[in-house]
């Protein structure tokens, strides 16, 4: 394990040649105006990097949603150090400052959990209704005072309220920001956090508007690939990737944090940001991570452009 993180550390000049010819071969092929980066590691190293469009994949970015990965792996660290008693944790217990003054009773029942999975019920604060929620005045009480549409532990509601909750508990469990825990607990070789948007009251958002180099979030879903490379517990790996639900959006299940899916034949669990911010991780005998950013402006989802970068995932995996 050892050696695994220091070679995570080696620039990519130190690698085999052999190791980067082929995703190198690909990644000269990239033809997509909306990438700004990508690095690729396969068992061990960093055997491709390539930046586009002026950007470099040591230059931070805007890394969007995929941040409720490392939202998640906060939680699950979180649980293994005895601030969270699982993800049974109920949110009132840690929040209850912050509920309405007359609150629906289905928010006594709400779990981390619920959170993590995207299952909470409340009303969505991502899509039409996120410009409304950031522009309150308090976003955990306006994230609380949602109106149900689900009951817990239903449907899928994508929703960063859900992983902001996450982040307020956090920094509620444990008296300290939820960017000091990411920078003490996440000791990942070359992860790296550069800048993270806060709410009114200074909570770290959690689920959006985080800054990393895409070298930084390569490290991150290299360090789960890795089995958690001592910092992640291999037990909270598991749960995190185990399907909870399923994305009326994509039609993929999603456990905490991850997406759960298939690319090039193998089995992937990826973190997916708005603008097409991607780590992916394929688990195996032979694990790779893939970390791919882009312009965080420009939507992925209905432009075809994540199909995309799945697709480009799928011809660097088959490279390897």
């Amino acid at each position: 394990m050892k050696r695994r993180s220091i070679l995570l550390a080696l620039p990519l000049l130190a690698m085999p040649r052999l190791m980067r010819g082929a995703p190198t071969a690909v990644l000269e092929a990239v033809d997509l105006p909306q990438l700004r980066a990508i690095a690729v590691w396969r068992d061990g190293e960093e055997v491709a990097a390539r930046g586009f469009g002026g950007f470099t994949p040591d230059r931070p970015t805007n890394i969007k949603s995929a941040s409720k990965s490392i939202v998640s792996a906060l939680a699950g660290i979180a649980i293994a150090r005895g601030l969270f008693s699982g993800t049974d944790q109920r949110v009132a217990e840690l929040l209850r400052a912050d509920l309405p003054a007359d609150p629906d009773p289905r928010l006594a029942r709400l779990t981390l959990g619920h959170l993590l999975s995207m299952q909470a019920g409340l009303e969505r604060q991502s899509g039409p209704n996120y410009g409304a929620w950031v522009s309150s005045r308090n976003w955990v009480r306006a994230a609380l005072a949602a109106p149900f549409v689900a009951d817990p532990g239903q449907g899928m509601l994508y929703s960063t309220a859900s992983t902001h909750l996450v982040s307020a508990m956090l920094a509620r469990a444990s008296g300290r920001s939820t960017l000091a825990l990411a920078r003490d607990w996440l000791e990942i070789p070359g992860f790296s956090i550069a800048a993270w948007d806060r709410d009114p009251q200074g909570i770290h958002l959690g689920g959006n508007q985080m800054a990393m180099s895409t070298r930084s979030l390569l490290s991150f879903g290299a360090a789960y690939a890795a089995g958690g490379q001592g910092v992640i517990p291999p037990g909270w790996i598991a749960e995190s990737w185990r399907p909870r639900t399923r994305s009326i959006f994509n039609g993929e299940e999603y456990g905490y944090g991850w997406f759960i899916s298939r690319i090039a034949g193998r089995p992937v669990r990826y973190g997916w940001g708005y603008g097409g911010q991607m780590i992916y991780v394929f688990p195996g005998t032979v694990p790779v991570a893939i970390a791919m950013t882009s312009d965080p402006d420009q939507p992925s989802a209905r432009s075809g452009y994540r199909r995309d970068l799945h697709a480009l995932a799928g011809r660097l995996v088959a490279a390897l």
